[in-house]
């Protein structure tokens, strides 16, 4: 009951935010929040998730710069870029540690297959 009532005051507050556009201060805590995300995953230790994930910190400067200088639709669209590039960062590093894991189990089955000849 707890979960039901809490998924929908969640739903409504969606609804809410979604009748007006975010602030830019809100997509820049957004962006954040996903270069935050991906930084706790540990994408520093994968150099193709590393580099999606400067690149988003690059994003949302150059996005603040933008907006300074009077240019707020190019700032929207770095901040959608930096956002996407934090997420592909956040999926490279997921697709690394499956593959280890792939890679891992793939020498426990061979390892199994020699001890049983």
């Amino acid at each position: 009951m707890r979960e039901a009532v809490i998924v929908t005051l969640l739903g409504a507050s969606a609804a809410g935010c979604a009748a007006r556009a975010p602030t830019f201060d809100e997509r820049v805590f957004a962006s954040q929040a996903l270069i935050r995300a991906a930084e706790e995953v540990g994408v520093e230790e994968i150099p193709r998730a590393d580099l999606h994930l400067r690149l988003a910190r690059e994003q949302v400067e150059r996005a603040r710069r933008l907006s300074t200088e009077g240019a707020p639709d190019r700032a929207r669209r770095m901040l959608l870029r930096a956002q996407a590039d934090a997420e592909l960062a956040i999926a490279c590093a997921r697709e690394a540690r499956a593959q280890a894991l792939a890679r891992e189990a793939v020498g426990e089955v061979g390892s199994i297959q020699e001890q049983r000849r």
